[in-house]
């Protein structure tokens, strides 16, 4: 068994694809649990959700890695995957981390984002952001390389049993993803596998402001990743998306 988190809030225009898009992977279905952990949604998130999802309960707990831990705490799978309700796995995304997870020394798996949802851009603003991405999947393999990896909550997988002992996701205001790979990586092997692909929305980079969206990763990185602070101010909060 193998256990998907998504976390929601507000998501009823996204949330059935990507439920349907997990209903349809190329392992069996009753080897999957699809599991909602909602924050307190105001639409048909709900409604929605019931019709896919074999679990849906309520945050409790701060934030998106907060919503995530809600998520692992009902999850009966050995093995836990995170994405994001605005995302759609490809169809062999389960059966890739699966595949992974059959060298017993692996603890966790992340894989590539794949950029849709382009809304009203023109040529040119889509062709920057397929450029943003590609050379963001490009580092990814360099710092991976290296010994550095980006566990990005849209697109990981976890050996639950590991995932508690290092206690999971932190409440931190941004970067929590990259701050769990630093504890993670001392209990085993962590695989980035360029065929565990998630089709990702540039929802949030559009609102942002792409250069924004830069400043913020580059300051992610520098706080966390360099100089090992944990930020509790100034983070992402519940966006609400025409």
């Amino acid at each position: 068994m193998i256990s998907v988190v998504v976390p929601t809030f507000n998501e009823e225009k996204n949330i059935e694809k990507c439920l349907r898009a997990l209903n349809n992977q190329t392992i069996p279905r009753e080897e999957i649990e699809i599991i909602v952990v909602d924050g307190d949604s105001k639409d048909r998130t709900l409604e929605i959700a019931e019709m896919y999802a074999d679990k849906i309960i309520l945050q409790k707990s701060e934030g998106v890695g907060g919503a995530r831990n809600d998520g692992f705490n009902v999850a009966t799978g050995d093995i836990v995957a995170t994405t994001d309700a605005d995302c759609e796995p490809y169809p062999e995304w389960l059966e890739v981390i699966q595949q992974n997870f059959n060298d017993e020394g692996v603890i966790a798996v992340t894989g590539i984002l794949d950029p849709y949802d382009w809304n009203n851009m023109n040529t040119v603003e889509v062709y920057v952001y397929k450029a943003l991405f590609w050379t963001s999947n490009v580092l990814l393999s360099i710092f991976k390389f290296f010994g550095t990896a980006h566990l990005c909550g849209a697109n990981s997988a976890f050996d639950k049993k590991v995932f508690f002992e290092i206690g999971g996701y932190l409440p931190l205001a941004y970067a929590d993803d990259t701050e769990l790979f630093k504890r993670i990586k001392k209990k085993g092997k962590v695989v980035l596998d360029r065929d565990m692909k998630i089709q990702y929305s540039v929802r949030r980079i559009e609102k942002m402001g792409l250069l924004n969206y830069i400043a913020l990763l580059f300051k992610m990185e520098w706080n966390v990743s360099f100089m090992n602070r944990k930020p509790m101010k100034g983070g992402y909060a519940r966006q609400i998306y025409d």
